[in-house]
């Protein structure tokens, strides 16, 4: 009997680093993991496994390196379901950071924010991150005060990344909510309650699941990402997508070759 995909994972960077190992899936790392629509601005983002590896290792060492992250911070992501917000989740396990997708900044010991989240954002004294969320990966215009700005940071950042301490999968990982109600997860948690998602949605190797929901809770973190990314399937995300005609979600739905839509 065939392992199934990723058996030995038990945090979610560790899901990651399963599609870049060779044979470890039917779709090899140079196919897409990650598709995003912006649909009011045209924009489409297309990352295979290792594309998209290469962001996070990146985003890992510039929160490790730069903004001296570790281990028991706790990071709060003022973003929408976006293929940045993915990189940032990804990035935050490798280092061992808990988020808080829609978190609240003066709990957190860093925040990174999309341009409608900045207000809010600072409320956190401590490191602030901001993301144009333009498209091409683009910088502010100019800089927002008292922010990083993330597409201005990243490029110099190293194309590998090590933790400098493995990370504990017991350790805290994710803060969310599930229909209404809070949700703490450790790593290993969050790669179990994933692989369970796997299982009712009856995804597998190859399956392409196109979301339109927010990160903000279990139930778009599992269809979005977390889910596929425990089989070996990918994701296709799809933001400001509600004037799209139902010829037009036929016509994506064929071109992506989706087999589950989930909004």
């Amino acid at each position: 009997m065939t392992a199934p995909f990723a058996a030995d994972a038990r945090t979610p960077a560790e899901l990651l680093n399963a599609y870049l190992r060779p044979g470890a899936t039917d779709a090899d790392s140079s196919r897409p993991l990650v598709t995003f629509y912006d649909d009011s601005t045209g924009e489409r983002v297309e990352l295979s496994a290792r594309t998209f590896d290469n962001w996070v290792a990146k985003t890992a060492n510039l929160l490790q390196d730069e903004l001296n992250a570790g281990p028991e911070d706790r990071a709060a992501l003022l973003l929408p379901a976006h293929w940045q917000t993915a990189v940032w989740l990804l990035a935050c396990w490798s280092v061992g950071v808990a988020v808080i997708p829609g978190g609240e900044p003066a709990d957190a010991d860093l925040v990174v924010s999309g341009p409608d989240g900045l207000a809010a954002a600072e409320a956190c004294t401590g490191e602030r991150v901001a993301l144009a969320l333009r498209p091409l990966g683009g910088r502010f215009p100019q800089r927002p005060d008292g922010f990083l700005d993330y597409a201005a940071e990243v490029p110099g950042q190293g194309d590998r990344f090590a933790p400098y301490s493995p990370v504990d999968p017991q350790a805290p990982a994710l803060e969310t909510s599930t229909e209404g109600l809070p949700l703490k997860l450790s790593g290993e948690q969050t790669v179990e309650l994933a692989r369970a998602g796997a299982a009712r949605l009856g995804l597998g190797p190859g399956d392409r699941v196109l979301s339109t929901l927010s990160y903000d809770d279990w139930t778009g973190l599992e269809a979005g990402l977390l889910a596929p990314l425990a089989v070996g399937a990918s994701v296709v995300l799809c933001r400001n997508s509600d004037r799209l005609t139902s010829d037009q979600w036929e016509k994506r739905i064929e071109s992506e070759r989706v087999t589950l839509r989930l909004s």
